[in-house]
C-alpha cells in the first residue's frame, strides 16, 4: 500500500488505515524519516519509499501444560519490517 509513495503521503495513509499493523508500519516509517533527516540524506518532504517488505523473525518456542502430564507446543512468531527510503528521482 505504501511502496513507491512519498513518505508524507504514506504516513497520512497509514494514520487512517483501520488495521492494527498500520500503526507499527507508521512508527517504522517515522523512524526511517527521522534517521534520514539526521544523516542528511534529504529533506523529509522529498523522501520516497523505495522498498517495503516484511521477513520472518526469530521464532520463540514454548510449551503449555496439558492434562495427564502432557505438553503442547506454542510457537510465537515474530517478524522484521524493512522500509527503505530515499530521495525522489
Amino acid at each position: 500500500m505504501v511502496r513507491g509513495r512519498q513518505a508524507q503521503e504514506a504516513l497520512h495513509l497509514l494514520r487512517y488505515t483501520p488495521r492494527s499493523a498500520a500503526r507499527v508500519v507508521e512508527q517504522v516509517l517515522q523512524s526511517a524519516v527521522a534517521n534520514a533527516g539526521q544523516k542528511e540524506l534529504g529533506e523529509p518532504d522529498s523522501l520516497k519509499i523505495i522498498r517495503a517488505y516484511v521477513d520472518g523473525g526469530p521464532v520463540l518456542k514454548r510449551f503449555r501444560a496439558r492434562s495427564m502430564g502432557r505438553a503442547n507446543p506454542i510457537v510465537k512468531r515474530t517478524s522484521h519490517i524493512t522500509l527503505v527510503v530515499g530521495p525522489m528521482s
